[in-house]
């Protein structure tokens, strides 16, 4: 039986990503803020007050802030780009691609408030397609961190990298995982499970966890992953699923076209096949209202997450099992890996 657990202390992770900020500005004088008229909604006063030559404010012009920072960089500097992610990703799309990706300028976008966070102001405030739109631009870093713990250590490793770099920042209040940061590229395995495998991207952690309690009523041991990095995407941890599970759901906060379940199901494609389900925005503009009425209706709730799981799980169950023999050297090189890796 799944027990009422304590009510968890949540987080806002645009404080975090401000504390990580300004220890960086202090340790390194590079360090830049560029923002769109948001010092307030990127939580940028204090580090307005602490660096008041060091923050550059231009306005609701989102295409010349990315190109203030790309000018920036080639001074020298590495801006962090501040803006509500709809507007930064949407409005300078161009910009970031040849400015920033195209010419290689360690520049560190950070997309505030992303997905459904904005809820009331309706879909045109909403950003589910910012991942999509960044995934199509090669050599840029994409990070989504889960909590403030890896919402610092992302800053942190966007300094330490000299790439462009796009890091996802939550609005919604998250617990913390309560992981040990590692490498913030690394995937984290919060649950372990081997009859299906929930991988979440980033803030989706929770919701997750929250539905493998659910799953483990059922019966349905499931593992639970979180992914603080879309590029470069962990492909170890898709590989120990897709070998170790017998099916792969991905939750992500976002569009379900060319994102991170897009990412998993490709690299399933082409080197381990397995039944999955992408739970997500699918191909429609989200309705207005609150964020959490918004997750529920993408089944991004923990109760959205169970029932899609259960669902292909049982199908799983039920499929009839694939004609093999024993001189069937893939299935038997899968097995030996997997057993290895458990």
């Amino acid at each position: 039986m799944t027990t009422t657990a304590p009510t968890e202390e949540l987080f806002d992770c645009r404080t975090a990503f401000a504390e990580a900020l300004s220890e960086l500005a202090q340790e390194n004088p590079r360090v830049i803020a560029v923002c769109n008229d948001s010092v307030g909604s990127s939580n940028l006063v204090g580090f307005a007050k602490a660096f008041p030559k060091r923050i550059v404010n231009v306005g609701i012009a989102e295409q010349d802030m990315v190109g203030v920072a790309a000018g920036l960089a080639n001074a020298g500097f590495v801006p962090y780009v501040c803006g509500a992610a709809p507007f930064l990703t949407g409005r300078a799309l161009e910009q970031i691609k040849v400015d920033i990706a195209y010419s290689a300028a360690h520049v560190v976008l950070c997309g505030m408030s992303p997905g459904v966070a904005y809820g009331e102001l309706g879909p045109t405030h909403h950003a589910l397609e910012d991942l999509s739109w960044l995934r199509a631009i090669a050599d840029l870093n994409i990070a989504t961190p889960a909590d403030p713990d890896q919402t610092k250590a992302a800053v942190r490793w966007a300094l330490q990298n000299d790439v462009p770099t796009y890091i996802r920042v939550p609005r919604t209040k998250v617990p913390s995982l309560g992981a040990a940061v590692g490498s913030p590229i690394a995937a984290l395995e919060l649950r372990q499970g081997h009859d299906i495998a929930l991988l979440a991207l980033g803030p989706m952690a929770s919701a997750a966890r929250s539905a493998a309690d659910r799953l483990a009523d059922q019966g349905v041991r499931a593992r639970v992953v979180v992914f603080n990095s879309l590029r470069p995407l962990d492909s170890v941890a898709i590989a120990r699923a897709a070998l170790e599970t017998r099916a792969i759901v991905t939750i992500e906060e976002g569009t379900t076209t060319g994102g991170f379940g897009a990412a998993v199901a490709q690299w399933c494609a082409e080197n381990h096949p397995i039944p999955m389900r992408i739970i997500g925005a699918r191909e429609q503009f989200a309705p207005t209202g609150s964020a959490e009425y918004l997750l529920a209706h993408f089944h991004l709730d923990p109760e959205g997450i169970a029932t899609a799981a259960l669902e292909i799980f049982n199908a799983v169950n039920h499929a009839p099992a694939p004609h093999s023999t024993p001189n069937d050297s893939s299935a038997s090189s899968a097995s030996t890996y997997g057993g290895d890796q458990r």
